[in-house]
């Protein structure tokens, strides 16, 4: 597994990383740092030392966290920290006064743009000890040691389920942790072979090496038999042929629509995220449409593109539509922190011209429905893979041409549907950004976290030089839906002559608890 190191691995020596993870860790660019970036604040505040304290214990339980990637001429190896310090990843942290949002947002923005020290393992850590009330921390680690699936799954492994003793090694931490140790397993809508396939480039290049050599011996052992059994080659051919013909088809998707939203990059980044929605608001909606929480937000996503773009820019929108790079996890059921990189990408369209948020959210749902039985997410992991093999000039062309055809990256994540607890402290609020890659500038992120629905947007300063303008539309966009649908309701009960239940509460603005520093 890719967050495991090789029984007998010594400091000094090192491991080879997978195809995926090296095409990652090549994709940097002087524009982008590629880093996964998340903000957690807490109710109350958090010691310093409790922190480190988990960090010390709970996150360095991963091995790779002590490890730091060096490229070579046939890709990259993880080497182990010569001289591994714990206070050059954990920094204390002061935001200038009043220490609020606006003043962590900064924060974010800064770091979101600064590349990690090469030298060492590739993540560290900003505590913010007094933020508001409580606490604020700020992780960034390198996009090849972990997608935002893996990412999720760590932070989980640091936190508690109720207000326990940092340090017990015992606590609900720990066990989440021992549960991220899987195999590889079935993938819905994925052919077998092809599964097989995937989880080959999540290994380190050596181990694919062998177990590709012990695949062709068993392929020419067997060979005889596959001659007379016609059906299974056919089967074989008909998933090569289906993968070939995804990728032409994306490789014929024309570039995206010139708009204010794609330009040339600053490498500058500029952060915003907004109150959270209500999930059980959403929830009803979707229900009452026949579609998914996902549909729902994207299509809220569209609208606010669109808004921003007519208000702003004063762009003309009518019949636009502009395409997402959606990450689409591939991981088996249940394995949420094994590191490494195992997500496909499919471009969503959003229809940002679309006024209708109605009919806007039914084409949303067209195109992610369509998108459920392409290959699109497992040919786009596959060329990563690939990438990864090949020699490094060869892959900045090959991104361009793919990052060409969208305009931004919208991840969505699920996060724990209770609270969870940092340090035996309650954590209010959970952001997370992924890097872009290409010429795209613009991510939108996702992350639901006990019943509600958090936003964040990252952006190349030169694209939105304030991206709070943009997420602030959300919360707008999505109750112009949550009306619609109710008054959609009420005449489909009218129409019907039935008793209809009563309309849906605009609950989804409800502030949780202020946030310091928030209007």
């Amino acid at each position: 597994m890719a967050n495991k190191q090789r029984p007998g691995m010594s400091p000094g020596r090192h491991e080879r990383m997978s195809p995926v993870d090296t095409a990652w860790l090549r994709m940097e660019g002087p524009t982008d740092a590629l880093s996964i970036v998340s903000v957690m604040t807490t109710d109350t505040p958090v010691a310093a030392a409790e922190l480190r304290r988990v960090v010390a214990t709970r996150l360095l339980s991963f091995p790779r966290f002590r490890q730091r990637p060096v490229a070579d001429a046939l890709g990259a190896s993880w080497h182990e920290a010569a001289a591994f310090d714990l206070d050059a990843h954990v920094v204390a942290t002061q935001l200038p006064e009043p220490a609020g949002k606006i003043e962590l947002e900064q924060l974010v923005s800064r770091l979101a743009g600064e590349r990690l020290d090469p030298t060492r393992p590739l993540w560290q850590i900003h505590f913010v000890e007094r933020y508001g009330e409580g606490s604020a921390w700020v992780l960034r680690v390198h996009h090849c040691y972990a997608d935002g699936t893996a990412m999720v799954g760590v932070l989980l492994s640091l936190t508690e389920s109720g207000a326990h003793p940092a340090n017990d090694p015992s606590g609900p931490a720990a066990s989440r942790r021992r549960g991220g140790d899987r195999r590889p397993g079935e993938r819905p809508g994925v052919p077998r072979p092809l599964r097989t396939w995937l989880d080959q480039l999540s290994l380190p290049a050596s181990d694919l090496l062998d177990n590709v050599v012990a695949e062709g011996a068993r392929r020419l052992e067997a060979g005889v038999d596959t001659l007379f059994h016609p059906d299974s080659a056919a089967k074989v051919a008909s998933q090569v042929g289906g993968m070939a013909a995804e990728f032409a088809r994306v490789l014929a998707l024309a570039d995206d629509p010139v708009t204010p939203l794609r330009g040339v990059l600053s490498g500058a980044k500029r952060v915003a995220w907004s109150t959270p929605l209500d999930l059980a608001d959403i929830r009803t909606v979707a229900r009452a449409l026949g579609c998914t929480v996902n549909d729902v937000l994207m299509a809220a996503i569209a609208g606010a593109l669109g808004a921003h773009l007519r208000e702003v820019h004063g762009f003309d929108t009518d019949e636009l539509v502009l395409r997402a790079s959606v990450p689409v996890d591939l991981r088996p059921p249940g394995d949420c922190t094994t590191l490494g990189n195992r997500f496909g990408l499919a471009f969503v369209d959003l229809p940002v011209g679309t006024h209708n948020p109605l009919h806007r959210v039914f084409r949303v749902h067209e195109t992610t429905d369509a998108l459920k039985r392409s290959l699109q997410p497992p040919v786009a992991l596959a060329v990563l893979g690939v990438l990864g093999l090949l020699p490094a000039a060869v892959q900045a062309p090959v991104i361009e041409l793919f990052s060409r055809k969208g305009t931004l990256v919208a991840s969505n994540v699920r996060g724990p549907d209770a609270p969870i607890y940092l340090c035996g402290q309650r954590i209010r609020e959970l952001y997370f950004w992924v890097p872009q890659g290409g010429s795209m500038g613009i991510g939108v992120s996702i992350l639901s976290y006990a019943g509600q629905v958090f936003f964040g947007i990252v952006a190349d300063r030169s694209l939105l030089p304030e991206p709070s303008r943009l997420v602030e539309r959300l919360g707008p966009e999505f109750e112009r839906l949550l009306l619609a649908t109710t008054v959609g309701q009420l005449a489909l009960g009218r129409r019907r002559h039935v008793r209809v239940a009563p309309p849906l509460r605009p609950r989804s603005r409800r502030q949780a608890k202020p946030t310091a520093g928030s209007t």
